[in-house]
């Protein structure tokens, strides 16, 4: 699944193409994705798209009568392409620009999604309730302290639940505890306090290193302009299992917690 930096790579490529531009035509070829697509997002037909904005791992495009809201699901993309290009059999939705940029969304899998929120309509209840973004200020020691009290939960899990923060996937969540020195199965609430400090400095560090470098390598995953991400190459723990650890040499461990592979060192993180 493409994570925040995947997002975030994602939304500064379409950006360009897309920021105060006029939406001349949207095509929807399969109505059906995780969710039915509403016809009232017609309505960003004729408007300017005023605003590409990133909420968690949802984008935004941002117009005078509301605001499309898109996930890009398990396997989805986004990628600007030229008017004459021929549409890939995934191909479900696409919007034809005034200038003749096209932003197709690909999704082989149909689990991403596309919906719309009037202006003035109360926050879509998928944003609603999203904690803090990582990289900016209200994600802090404090918070994540207040958070982990009294929680019995495994800090990987915890750190993965977007009521908490948003955007901290798998991969990240792994490379981030790693850095920390902090076992992903530590129970939320024996943190000290300087740990939930390092832990919220190493996320942001993570993402931010990742965006900067254009996303991890999955997949299906590729950016704006087709080309895959390359951050997969400076991992440390994920998808490492039984190879050396590049801090002490002992061998990298993979279990399963909360349903999802995880990875770390049993020497480096206590």
């Amino acid at each position: 699944m493409p994570e925040l930096p995947e997002v975030e790579t994602t939304k500064r490529g379409i950006t360009p193409f897309l920021q105060n531009q006029s939406v001349k035509k949207l095509s929807i070829h399969q109505w059906q994705l995780r969710w039915p697509i509403p016809k009232s997002v017609k309505q960003i037909e004729g408007q300017t798209i005023t605003g590409v904005e990133r909420r968690g791992k949802y984008l935004l495009l941002k117009t005078a009568p509301g605001q499309a809201i898109v996930h890009l699901g398990m396997s989805g993309s986004l990628r600007v392409c030229t008017n004459n290009e021929q549409r890939r059999k995934h191909d479900h939705v696409e919007i034809l620009m005034a200038t003749g940029a096209l932003l197709r969304f690909h999704d082989p899998r149909r689990f991403g999604c596309l919906l719309w929120q009037a202006k003035g309509e109360p926050t879509h209840e998928l944003l609603s309730r999203l904690g803090p973004e990582p990289l900016l200020a209200a994600f802090n020691q404090q918070h994540l302290i207040t958070a982990t009290r009294k929680r019995k939960s495994p800090i990987k899990n915890l750190i993965m639940n977007s009521n908490i923060v948003v955007g901290v996937g798998n991969i990240y969540a792994s490379e981030a505890l790693f850095m920390s020195g902090i076992r992903p199965t530590r129970q939320a609430g024996k943190l000290t306090h300087a740990e939930c400090g390092t832990l919220v400095e190493k996320i942001k560090t993570v993402l931010q290193q990742s965006i900067n470098q254009g996303g991890t390598t999955l997949r299906d995953f590729v950016n704006s302009d087709g080309e895959p991400g390359y951050f997969k190459q400076s991992l440390f723990v994920y998808g490492k299992q039984g190879e050396p650890c590049k801090t002490c040499n002992k061998p990298i461990k993979q279990i399963v917690l909360g349903q999802r592979s995880t990875f770390y060192c049993p020497v480096c993180q206590k």
